[in-house]
């Protein structure tokens, strides 16, 4: 019974002896060769320790997240390029303070590194927003019954990942340039400083922090929300677009008007669909004195109601001004939302005139006039011409 614990410790002591004499082969090549191949083979070394090591961190994320965190799935999946870079550049600066160089090219090489994971952490920061409103708003679309209630939120989900986006560049971009110690003293130096540069610096940061409150407050507030119908600079269209500096207003002529995102904050603009999409439409109607009004009433009433555009709320027609020779009618329509009520409009305008075409064709607008003659004149009309002379003596003529 004791011959094979001492074989094993036998091969034990073997095994320890081996691993040592390989310790030491690899110890005298990498001093026999080449400060090159070191650094090379510590690169490689430190690559693949770094994939190796995400490989298995990803492995027990999404073992542990199972399918219950849609969020931290797809994150995995999205972003799974640069936290293996940034996983890489971790190796190798742990590589570049093992491996002997000299203290400027170990301090550019621990700079350019810090610069690219910060640059990979802002990154990952930014996929990981866009991908949290990506799935906020499609849970918008499947459960979100009322379409005022989806736009509202699919708007203030859309400014917020903007917004949110902007602020991590800048942080970013901010934390870079911080790295550079001629920058950062150059950044002390300017904010001491209260002078001119302070001034124009804030007047140049101006445009682009009035976007930023004003995407807050939009998201906030709700002035505006995707495919609302607007009037903006005498244009009528939709809200197409809202991005962090610009709104993007699709007009019913199909062209784009663009208008700075601060424009809906500190002027006034029209919001057909603010609280419902539906609308009451306006006709005019210019007819003579002699019309009837209540036979255009009930006439409207018809219209609307075997019209398909119609809403079946308001219908009403009222005598709204009188002119020199005309006398204004308007009627009222409702329809479902602003393409529509136009429709509508021009439904019962067309119906409305042929109606007093054919029914009241005297009740159309007429120009009267009042002509005076004077006793010449009338005389001169009243005398018989030798026409009407000749003619009067043949019809006596022919009488028996």
């Amino acid at each position: 019974m004791r011959f094979p614990e001492r074989r094993y410790e036998r091969y034990g002591r073997m095994d320890q002896q081996g691993l040592q004499d390989a310790m030491a082969r690899v110890g005298d090549l990498a001093a026999r060769a080449p400060m090159w191949a070191v650094d090379i083979a510590a690169v490689v070394l430190a690559v693949v320790a770094a994939l190796a090591c995400h490989a298995i961190l990803v492995a027990v994320v999404r073992r542990a997240a199972g399918s219950r965190s849609v969020f931290l799935t797809s994150l995995l999946v999205q972003t799974r390029g640069p936290t293996r870079l940034a996983l890489i550049i971790v190796a190798l600066s742990i590589a570049a303070a093992a491996v002997p160089l000299d203290a400027a090219t170990a301090a550019n090489v621990h700079h350019a590194l810090l610069i690219a994971f910060i640059i990979l952490v802002g990154w990952i920061g930014a996929i990981a927003v866009r991908l949290a409103g990506q799935i906020y708003s499609r849970r918008l679309r499947v459960d979100t019954g009322g379409d005022a209630l989806a736009r509202k939120h699919l708007t203030q989900v859309r400014i917020l990942e903007q917004t949110v986006t902007v602020m991590i560049v800048v942080v970013t971009a901010a934390c870079v340039l911080i790295t550079f110690e001629s920058v950062r003293e150059y950044g002390v130096s300017l904010f001491a400083s209260a002078g001119i540069a302070g001034v124009i610096a804030g007047l140049a940061a101006r445009p682009v922090l009035s976007n930023l409150f004003a995407g807050l407050q939009i998201a906030v507030a709700q002035p505006i929300r995707l495919e609302d119908a607007v009037i903006v600079e005498n244009e009528w269209g939709w809200i197409e677009e809202i991005t962090g500096t610009y709104v993007v207003v699709r007009l019913w002529d199909w062209r784009r008007l663009i208008v700075p995102l601060s424009y809906f904050i500190e002027k006034p603009f029209q919001n057909w669909t603010r609280q419902s999409p539906a609308l009451i439409g306006s006709v005019l109607i210019y007819v003579d004195y002699t019309v009837p009004v209540a036979r255009v009433r009930d006439e409207l009433t018809k219209i609307v109601s075997r019209s398909k555009l119609w809403n079946g709320q308001v219908v009403n027609l009222q005598v709204t001004d009188a002119k020199q020779e005309t006398i204004e009618l308007r009627a009222l329509v409702s329809a479902a939302d602003a393409p529509t009520a136009f429709d509508l409009r021009c439904e019962v305008r067309e119906a409305l005139i042929a109606f007093l075409q054919r029914e009241y064709p005297h009740a159309l607008p007429k120009r009267r006039a009042e002509v005076t003659l004077s006793e010449d004149t009338r005389q001169a009309l009243d005398r018989p011409t030798p026409l009407r002379a000749g003619a009067a003596e043949r019809e006596r003529s022919r009488a028996p």
